[in-house]
């Protein structure tokens, strides 16, 4: 019986999934997004696949559990992308935080507004319940075969172990936990899974970025956000504005739900309520010297989680959690969330002298978190929800909440929901499915004009703008010195493959210069 395909408004890392999981099933798909692929969160994560120590502490147990088996997943599906990270919490004390970590667990608020900071016995506590739920999950190996090793306790002047302020530690408790340098890469494989299994298979599957959708009645009109964008390699029913009826439409924007669902326009009650963090990435390398290659899970003044992480020759520090209500198109990172982050550096290694001077870049996402009122950002839920519309007249689905760890379960689940709704069976899952490799090499582009991966990736990766390679595909904004010259090549590159006109070289060139310098701080190595 043919079906009609099914609509996923979202290109991030769940709307990808999703796509793929359903392609799997046999059922079509057109994904539509009114930016770029992993324009959202899933760019400015902490990009860590973990288990979510810090979730035991409010009871969330099975989320742990679920979270630790996708972690356990992807290491052996995606080697490529995710490696094993060994990651050190500096303790202060012995017993300190048991009171408020009970507290939490419990579900009761404190009355005192002291930061507590969590004690050796604590974390003890935290790490052996992390171990037993990893186990329970699977027997997890990494890349080369080896068992992740578990929780481990040393002493500050152990060689190997980072060297960080005695003053503020006396003991380092050891976990492991996964890093995915690049989750936009992520995104692209997924899609790419998905548009090798609907060749195989016959169907139907489409990207459309920089679109978007308006619902009349049953029927979704489709109209460019950019009538100068050459992005889509998939065709089109016709030029500008075009048509599909799906048989279900699901709304994976991510921390834009809620103004999709007001676009279409929809019907419904608040769904999300997002909160920024931010990260800087330096390229110091006495703090580099300092990290021994290792990361650090430790807390700012006010107990907020903190990371220092090693990140592609340098260290990725964040994340700051601060309630967020504005566009999250529009989130950068403050002065005064900088200012925090370097802050938590100081104490916890002082030696490195790290300086505002000394951040390479930053970066600000906006989470998808849902719509809760939680005294405190930390303490809302990371579990996904699926929320229906039944103002909708055909099913439609919200995604809310979730993390990038759980994207493949999330899109099971998701998919699983879907086809029961338009009376499709469920016939196959991506649990022992590998994730496929491309060539991409991030972050190591010399010289572009030579190098067949750039090519590649104008040609099939739904490249519309300069800013989509730079940022989203090659994660050039990573590197330790981005030059005007560097972009304009690429821009000649686009033009090659028909994305840019001549004329619209320098515009390209300027225009993207410009978002690196508002968005992410950086200056051009030649720009005046």
């Amino acid at each position: 019986m043919d079906v009609q395909p099914v609509l996923i408004l979202g290109g991030g890392i769940n709307g990808a999934a999703v796509a793929r999981e359903l392609i799997l099933n046999g059922v079509p798909v057109w994904l539509l997004d009114t930016a770029d692929l992993a324009f959202g969160a899933t760019a400015y994560s902490s990009r860590l696949i973990h288990g979510g120590l810090r979730y035991l502490e409010f009871g969330e147990f099975s989320l742990v559990k679920e979270s630790l088996d996708e972690r356990a997943r992807l290491l052996k599906l995606a080697p490529h992308l995710v490696k094993p990270l060994r990651l050190f919490i500096p303790v202060r004390n012995n017993w300190g935080g048991l009171t408020q970590a009970a507290g939490k667990f419990l579900g009761l608020r404190g009355k005192s507004k002291k930061t507590v900071h969590r004690g050796l016995r604590v974390v003890q506590v935290g790490l052996w319940l992390y171990d037993h739920y990893s186990r329970v999950a699977r027997p997890e190996r990494a890349w080369d075969g080896s068992i992740l090793p578990p929780r481990s306790l040393h002493r500050l002047d152990e060689e190997g172990v980072p060297a960080v302020n005695p003053k503020v530690a006396k003991r380092l408790w050891a976990y492991s936990d996964a890093q995915i340098i690049f989750p936009e890469r992520l995104v692209i494989d997924f899609l790419a899974d998905a548009r090798e299994l609907a060749k195989a298979s016959g169907l139907d599957f489409r990207v459309f970025t920089y679109h978007r959708a308006a619902l009349k009645g049953s029927t979704v009109e489709i109209s460019p956000t950019d009538p100068v964008g050459r992005g889509s390699p998939d065709p089109a029913p016709g030029d500008g504005e075009f048509t599909v009826e799906p048989s279900a439409i699901i709304n994976a924007t991510g921390a834009w739900v809620d103004s999709t669902l007001a676009r279409l326009p929809l019907p419904s009650r608040r769904l999300m309520g997002g909160t920024k963090g931010s990260h800087f990435l330096t390229y110091h390398p006495r703090l580099a010297e300092l990290l021994n290659g290792q990361g650090v899970y430790t807390e700012a003044r006010d107990g907020r989680p903190v990371f220092l992480l090693p990140f592609c020759g340098g260290t990725l520090v964040g994340t700051t959690d601060i309630p967020f209500d504005g566009d999250p198109a529009a989130a950068v990172a403050t002065q005064e969330e900088l200012e925090y982050l370097l802050s938590v550096v100081a104490d916890i290694f002082p030696g490195a002298g790290l300086q505002r001077s000394d951040i390479a870049m930053h970066q600000c996402g906006v989470r998808p978190l849902p719509y809760v009122d939680a005294k405190t950002p930390a303490a809302i839920t990371r579990r996904h929800q699926l929320v229906w519309n039944d103002a909708a007249p055909l099913p439609l689905v919200s995604l809310v909440g979730g993390k990038l760890t759980t994207c493949r379960s999330l899109a099971e689940e998701t998919a699983a929901a879907v086809l029961h709704r338009i009376g499709r069976p469920v016939i196959a899952n991506s649990r022992e499915r590998p994730i496929p490799s491309s060539r991409h090499t991030p972050c190591a582009v010399a010289s572009p004009q030579l190098m067949p991966e750039i090519v590649d990736s104008i040609q099939t990766e739904w490249v519309t703008h300069l800013e989509d390679l730079v940022e989203r595909r090659l994660m050039l904004h990573f590197q330790p010195q981005l030059s005007r010259q560097l972009l304009a090549d690429l821009a000649h590159a686009l033009v090659q493959h028909g994305k840019l006109e001549v004329t619209e070289i320098e515009p390209a060139v300027t225009r993207c210069a410009a978002r690196l310098r508002s968005h992410f701080g950086i200056q051009l190595t030649n720009d005046n």
